[in-house]
Parts: C-alpha cells; structure tokens; sequence
C-alpha cells in the first residue's frame, strides 16, 4: 500500500481529534452529575431540585472548569463541544410550530370585514387539509374563485394605509401577491426571531430552533427541558399586550337580566314546576342584585336561568364572575347576536373578556371574573404593547410578584393621557395579555406620568419572569400552533441510555469475538479497526454538533455491520487468491484490491438512500440518516486504510495470516450449487409469500400511527400491571374513540386518539390530557396528583407523549412515499450506469420491491399479535429504506462478481458463470448477513421498546434482502437477457 505514513498520520490526527472532542461530553456529563449531586443533598421537592440544579449550572457558565494544559473552558464551552444528546437520550420537547399565515394576511388587511377576503381565508383553510402547497398559495386559489370584479389591491383589503408605502389601487392582482409575499414572509421571519430570543432567555442547553424551509413552520428543540407546560406557553405565547378602560357596571343598566330572557327564548327553556334545587334572592350577592335589576327567583317556583345561574360576585376586581368550568358557555350566549342587541345604545362596542382563575379556598372550585372592556368601532384599545422597551420581574409592595414595564415616548403620553381619564372617572384600566385580563387597578393616584407601569397577578415568580422576558422579546405576528410535538419525560430518557448502551455494547461484543472465531488473527485486526471505528463515529458526531438520538444509536449498530461486510469481503478475496497459490504478500495485495469495487458499489448504494433518509427526514430518524451516513464514510476508511495498514505490517514481519481458524477453513469452498435451475422455485416461493402479504395488506391493512392519521399518542406507566381492554372501554366512553395496547410490561400502555386531533392550541392538549388523566383514573394511585401524572413522578404516569396534527400527517406520508420512490429511481440509475445493462438494474429494483412487500405485509400479519408496536410512522419508513439499503448492497455485491466472472470466462454462458459467482460469493453473504442479524437480535432484545417495531423490520428486511439478492434479483436479471450463451443441458 502506497501512502503508508500518511495514512498512519491522518489516523493518529483523526483519532486524536475524536478523543479531544469527546472529552468535552465526559466532562460536561461530570459537572452535571455533581450539580444534580448537590441539588439533591440541598432539597427534597422535585421542582426545588431542578431550579438548584440550574442555578449551580448557570454559576459555572462563565468560570473555568476544564484545562487540558494548552487551553481552558468555561461550563458553557463545554456544553457548547459535548455531544448533543437528542429527546428519547435525555428526555425534553420538541415542536413543529405553525405561524399562522391567515392571521398576518389578516393583519395586513387591517383586519379587513370584506366578505369575499374573508370568504378565500375560510375557503383557504378547507384547501389546505387535503394540499401540500402553502397556506398563501391555497389563499391566492380561493382569492381567484371568489373575487368577481374584486382586486387585491381594494382599499378595503392591501391597498390600506398601513401598506400605502408598497401598495396602491391601481396595482394588479399578480403585483400585489408579490408584495404580500414578501409581507408574510418578513412576518414569519419576525416571528422566527421572536420566539428565538424568548428560548434564548429561557435558560435551556443547547436548545434548537430553525425554520423548516420557506413555510411557515419552526421546529424547537429543547432538550432536558423539565417544566414541559412552562415551556409550551412561551413559545405559543402571542403576547399581544393592550390597555382598555374598564366600562362601569352601571353602563350596562339590566343588560344581563335582558340576555338571560334572551337566551331562554332562544333555547326554548320554560318554567319549570319541579326542580332539585331552589335559589332564593336573599342569597344573591349584592354586587349581582344592582346589576341583574328585577330578576329573582322565588322558593316556590324555579325558573331555568341560563344566563343568571352561571354568575356569581367577584373575586378579584372583576364586574362578575363565573365558574372556569362554565367560561366557554357563558362566552358562547355572549357571542349570540340576539345577547348583543341587548347591550344599551352607549354601550354597543363594549367587549367583554375574562380575568386568570381565582380559586375559592372553601368549594375549592376556581373562578374567572368578567370584565367589560369600553371597545370603539374598530375594536382596538388605545394603547398596545408595541410602545414597551423594556419588562422586567418584580414585586409589588405585598411583596408578590410582579412585572414592571418602561413605555417609550409616545407610549408614555398615552399612558399619562388614559390613567388622567381614569382617575378623573374614577374608573379602572384592564391589563389585557392575550385576551385574559391580569389586572384591572385603579389610577387612585392621579394620572402616571413617565411610561411606568406595573402587571400583577396571581403569578408565581416563574410565571413572571416568563413574562417578563415574552414581552421584552416582543409580540408575536400571529398566532403560533403546535401541528406537531413529542415530549419524553426524563425518567424514559434514561432508561433509553441505559438500554441502548447495554444493547450496544453486547452486540460490539459479539461482533468482536464473531470475528476472531471467523478469521483468527486477521479477525483480530478488523475488530482494531471497527474500534477506531466506532470513536471515529462518536467523534465526528460531537465535532459536527450532530445530535445523537435512539435510531442513531441503533444507526452506529448498523454501521458495525457495515464495517464487518467490508472486512468479510477483503478476507473472502484475499482467501481466494491464496487459495489459488500466490503468496502471502502477493495475496493480500490483490485481495484488497480486487474487493475494493464490491465496496464502493456497496456502500454508495446504501449511502444514497440514507441520503434521501436525511433530507426527507425529521427529528430522530435525520439522528439515524446521520450516523448511518457518517458511519459509511469511516467504515471505508477504517477498512480499506487501517485494516490494510495492520495486515501489511504483520505479513512484512514475514509471519503467516491464515485469514481463517481450524474450525472456519475451507468452509464454503468449492460450493457448486445451481441457482438458475432452483430459479422457478423461488419464483414459486415468493410468489405465494407476496400474493399471501398483497392479501393481509388490502383486508387486514396496516397499524398506521399519528405519524400518518393524525391524533395524539401518550404512554402511561402504572404501578401495577393493567388490562389494556379495559382500559380501552373506559377511555372509549371518554373520548368517543381510543386505541390501547400493551407496550413491553403489562404495567406500559401506549394510548392514541384522534379526540380533538383538528385542534392545535395549548388549550386543547391540555384538555385531551386531563381527560385522559380522568379516565385513568381508577387505575392510578389513588393519591396521585394531575401534575404528578403529567410529570411520571415516582416513574407513574404520562412518561411519553406526541401529537401530530392531520395536515402534518398528510405531508409526512407524502413525503414518506416520494423518499421511497427517490430512493429507487436513484438506485436504479446508479446501478445502470456502474453495470451498463438495464437488465442489473430492473433485477435489483423488482428484488427491493419483493422485500418491501414482504416486510409491509408481515407488518400486517402480526401487528395484532406482537407484544410490541407494529405501527407504521417515520422510523418504520427509515427502516424501510434502510432495508432497500442492505438489498442492494447484497446485490451489488453479487452483481460485481458477476460482472467480473463473465468478463474473465466471455459471457454468462446459460448461467453457468451467474452460478459460478453466486457461489464465490455465499461465505461473503452469509457472513455479512448473519453478523448484521446478530447485532440487530441483541439491539431488539436488550434495546429500548421504542425500537423494537424498528429493529424487528430490519431483522425481516436483512433475511429477506439476503434472501431475494440470491433468489430473485439475479434470476430476473438473467431472464431479462436476450443472449444467455449456449446453455448447458445441466444448468436447465
């Protein structure tokens, strides 16, 4: 081998590199174990545990605490060069957000009350379910088929004042689409950095954040994160901050008496002669008597009120209040038109809004007070919170806490303006954040100059420097969904770590001493290199600031697999020249070599699928596609360079290398077994196979998860093992419709549902949670607690949960099949252009689509037998993929031999030369597949549960691929020949 020092010196470089890099994750993983140490020596709560354990973590942030002789790192520098460890390692969020595009076109529309703009929004929105355009492009369809005579550029819609610099009335259609596209994109930008400075402030290491594409998607990644609702409300948090006068209850005069008649009308509800429960007046708070006038009840008769049974006095400053629970009905008789027309003629533009929850320490029922807002004909308040420069946390003079806020210039006038007209009413001023009054004060001290101003609230100093930092970032541009979202609790995490490392490191074990058992001292020489291998892997991970995920993991197992097939087929071709006389040296030479095609061809095949893997692919499966890529290129190095360079320095010591043991040598040699003429009983075979899978796939279909239907999916741990069909009953009566089944431990369930699955808000998960947590109730500690459940702690309760929103789940299952059909079309073209001949590619093609088959439909088969989770989602596809990886890198390998023996022995001669290869190339094939078999066995045996589904298609994948790059693939590939050569009588 030429090159050699330079070789030996980028090794020892390569390496080196690696071990310095890694370092820093030893180091980093050293520092956070003794600030959880500390924490937990300091504290008993969990809450107070994880605030210590930040703060002693944030002390280190700018000392020294790492000196490797020639430099010295900070805490943060460290952080900043560990590996990044991804959700199902370490446990955290991570979202796609969706900015809504309606809500900026609405915005640039100055809210526009155009019948036709509002029309297309609606109608855009319908679009957008079954489409794979953007919402603006779905806008710009439904714009079309609505507007008649109409223009974009109306005054009523873009040609406003707030876009008169950019658009005019006399400008087409198609010139304002462009001007209105750079408007929702310079807002999704807005938005996108909003939302990173809020994650910023927000204290995670090393969060993610980045703009999916052009769309108006964002994927966050918060890694470890371990107050998920926290979280959650800062980044779908708008912000948008207002401040309204507060309208007085004599305003209203009896408008609420006049709503209930109004309502009761409207819901046909009459007096009732019987009734269970009777209210008197004498018992209605006087506050509710001065504005409900004449409407009482007397103990005789009840009257059904729908209006006035809802309300009760005050609790925090409102004009009334009434229970949480009812907020959403008695928001819904509000909205009735026939409720507004009561509304007196000086309070028409009245708006009412609600305060944050009041609990009421006797009933322990919690409250919201209702406030009516003095709104305008445009419904805006006269100040915003676009005037703030500055929020900071702070407290109140009772010492709870606070947000103190600076307004600039302008803001400061209109403050000193509206809290002047408040004193001189001696009315209140509503504190609006995102429609939820926080508080209502009064100007008690004459009109506040200065732009100083100050939000109290039932907060808790969290919640206050959340909003503090919210509103010192800025507002939002639109409102910001979560379409899709998987959240790992920190206990799975670890277990997941310990799994993975424990799979992992039996499975390297085997490999080793497979390797050693197979080839003996050569053996020896390719497990030094898979070694280097493998720190070469982790390295380059940690340099490129990779995030090593689950799938990952099981990626790095796939690769050992890899670098042994790349071995096996060095020794095999080294063998064979020694096996025909030459020596040693000679041997190895040629070896290496004449092996080095089957290898490239291989491995290229396999890389570009896992290419495709990368760019189709998201979260944990682009973990897998990384390591799966960078795996490919240091498994070629460590075994055409390092394997090579140790074998040429024993053989140049003049010592002999057998390339086998006693018990392995001469096996597999001089096989002459005809596969062309078994060729029609392996048709036969798969035939039936297929037909049989073709069959469970069309009636017993697939167990498709949220990744291609939508809805969300929790795994509960209990303490105790459970019947997952009675479960299943009870959360039926709950969500109308629910899937259980047993995960791993009969004390695991996974539970999916599509209850609310077209609803994204923070608001609606939490629903679904809590209605989960209801119906799991009776199963449950009895003393468990909503937040230890949503927490699992002591290890019971929600310990997983994802939510993928339909539209998501359409684009995942397009993008899912363009990602399977490119890989095929890329595969195809490869091959034709390395074989010259379609019939190679057509053969390796209808070979990946046997195996596929296959694997979809025993996927079919079984789903409702295993005791693990058969459902089709992203990793189902990345193993998909993966296994249209290993089928052709098996083909390949039999291709080449092919190529190469009808090139030596002039043509394929009726399958003579194809049988001739094939069996040249059988210890090279069963070798390879056996030892990736191994690896993946102990991954799925020892592994996390999360990869069970994931590993058992391998396993398929690898059995059938081996199987069908013998069996199908070359036989189809000889029958689409027109000139087989002269046949002999045997071989037909």
């Amino acid at each position: 081998m030429q090159n050699k020092g330079l070789v030996k010196l980028f090794a020892l470089l390569f390496g080196l590199v690696s071990i310095y890099q890694l370092s820093f994750t030893f180091k980093a993983n050293q520092i956070e174990k003794e600030a959880k140490t500390y924490a937990e020596s300091k504290f008993q709560d969990v809450d107070e545990i994880n605030t210590a354990e930040i703060r002693y973590l944030d002390s280190l942030s700018s000392q020294n605490v790492y000196d490797i002789g020639v430099a010295e790192f900070t805490y943060k520098d460290v952080k900043e060069k560990s590996m990044n460890l991804g959700l199902d390692l370490k446990g955290g969020l991570n979202v796609i957000l969706e900015i809504s595009v309606k809500d900026i076109l609405r915005g640039l529309a100055n809210n526009s009350k155009d019948a036709a703009f509002n029309k297309a929004l609606a109608d855009a929105e319908e679009i957008q379910k079954d489409a794979q355009e953007s919402y603006l492009e779905s806008f710009y369809q439904a714009w079309d088929d609505t507007k008649g005579d109409q223009k974009l550029a109306s005054p009523d819609i873009f040609a406003n004042r707030n876009l008169d610099d950019v658009i005019n009335i006399n400008m087409t259609d198609d010139e304002v689409k462009k001007e209105i596209e750079e408007k929702v994109d310079e807002s999704i930008v807005s938005a996108f950095e909003v939302l990173r400075k809020r994650i910023d402030q927000f204290g995670v290491t090393s969060p993610n954040i980045q703009r999916l594409g052009n769309s108006g998607r964002v994927l966050v990644e918060l890694p470890g994160v371990k107050d998920v609702k926290r979280a959650t409300e800062l980044i779908t948090t708008t912000a948008q901050l207002q401040f309204w006068d507060v309208a007085k209850a004599q305003t209203l005069g009896a408008f609420f008496a006049e709503a209930n008649e109004t309502v009761k009308n409207v819901l046909g509800l009459d007096e009732k002669e019987e009734a269970t429960e009777v209210t008197d007046s004498t018992d209605v708070d006087d506050t509710i008597t001065d504005l409900l006038g004449d409407a009482t009840t007397d103990s005789t008769s009840v009257v059904v009120n729908p209006v006035l049974d809802l309300l009760s006095g005050p609790r925090s400053g409102g004009m009334l209040a009434v229970k949480l629970e009812d907020k959403e009905k008695f928001q819904s008789y509000l909205d009735m038109p026939q409720v507004k027309n009561n509304l007196p003629a000086d309070a028409r533009n009245v708006k009412f809004a609600f305060g944050l929850p009041t609990l009421d320490e006797e009933t322990g029922v919690e409250y919201v007070d209702l406030y009516a807002l003095k709104g305008n004909r445009d419904n805006e308040p006269e100040l915003s919170g676009a005037v703030i420069t500055d929020a900071r946390q702070s407290f109140t003079v009772t010492n709870k806490p606070s947000v103190t806020m600076q307004m600039n210039a302008k803001g400061a006038k209109k403050w000193e303006e509206i809290t002047g007209r408040a004193f001189t009413n001696k009315s209140k001023i509503a504190i609006v954040l995102d429609d939820i009054v926080y508080s209502a004060p009064e100007a008690s001290n004459g009109a506040i100059s200065g732009g100083n101003t100050e939000i109290s609230g039932n907060f808790t100093v969290n919640e206050a420097v959340d909003l503090a930092n919210v509103l010192r970032a800025g507002k939002l541009p639109a409102s910001a969904d979560i379409v899709q979202a998987d959240q790992v609790g920190p206990s799975l995490g670890k277990e997941a770590i310990d799994s993975g490392t424990k799979s992992f490191l039996i499975a390297l074990a085997l490999v080793l001493i497979w390797m050693v058992l197979y080839y003996g001292k050569a053996g020896i020489f390719a497990d030094i290199a898979l070694l280097l291998n493998i720190l070469l892997i982790f390295g380059v991970l940690s340099g490129l600031g990779a995030v090593l995920t689950l799938p990952g993991l099981a990626g790095i197992v796939l690769t050992i697999g890899m670098s042994v097939d790349a071995n096996v087929l060095i020794f095999e071709r080294v063998r064979e020249e020694l096996g025909k006389g030459k020596g040693m040296k000679e041997a190895v030479k040629d070896g290496f070599a004449n092996a080095l095609s089957s290898i490239l061809d291989a491995n290229i095949t396999t890389g570009l699928t896992a290419l495709i893997l990368f760019v189709f692919g998201t979260g944990p499966i682009k973990g897998f596609a990384t390591t799966l890529l960078i795996g490919i290129f240091t498994s070629l190095f460590t075994a055409i360079f390092i394997t090579r360079l140790l074998v040429d320095w024993y053989v140049n010591k003049g010592k002999n290398l057998d390339f086998s043991t006693s018990i392995t040598k001469g096996l597999f040699q001089n096989m002459n077994i005809k596969f062309i003429a078994k060729r029609k009983v392996a048709y036969v075979i798969s035939g039936i196979l297929i037909l049989v899978c073709l069959g469970s796939l069309f009636t017993n279909k697939l167990d498709q998860g949220i990744d291609f239907v939508g809805g969300r999916t929790y795994q509960v741990r209990f303490d105790k093992a459970v019947n997952s069909e009675d479960v299943a009953k009870d959360l039926n009566a709950v969500f109308g419709s629910a899937e259980v089944k047993t995960i791993g431990a009969a004390n695991q369930l996974k539970i999916s549902t599509k209850y609310k699955v077209n609803e994204n808000s923070a608001e609606a998960d939490e629903d679904v949670q809590t209605k989960l947590f209801e119906g799991l109730k009776s199963y449950l500690p009895a003393d468990i607690t909503y937040e230890d459940f949503s927490e699992a702690t002591n290890g019971v309760g929600k310990v997983l949960s994802s939510k993928v929103s339909p539209t998501i789940a359409d684009d995942i299952k397009k993008e899912s099949f363009w990602a399977v059909l490119g890989s095929l079309v890329v595969v195809f073209l490869y091959i034709l252009f390395r074989f010259k001949k379609w019939q190679f590619s057509t053969g390796a093609v209808i070979a990946v689509f046997h195996d596929v088959i296959i694997v979809l439909g025993i996927f079919s088969l079984l789903y409702k037998f295993m005791p693990f989770s058969m459902e089709i989602d992203q990793a189902f596809i990345a193993a998909i993929l993966t296994v249209i990886g290993y089928s052709l890198n098996d083909t390949v390998v039999v291709f080449d031999r092919i190529r190469e023996v009808i090139a030596e022995r002039a043509g394929f001669k009726g399958g003579t030369n194809i049988n001739s290869a094939i069996n040249s190339t059988l210890s090279r094939t069963l070798n390879t597949s056996l030892t990736t078999l191994v690896v993946l066995i102990a991954m799925f045996i020892f592994g996390a549960e999360s990869l069970r589904g994931l590993l058992f298609a391998l396993i398929v994948g690898v059995v059938v691929g081996t199987y069908s790059s013998v069996f199908i693939a070359t036989p189809i590939m000889y029958d689409t020949l027109k000139d087989k050569g002269e046949a002999p009588k045997e071989v037909e």
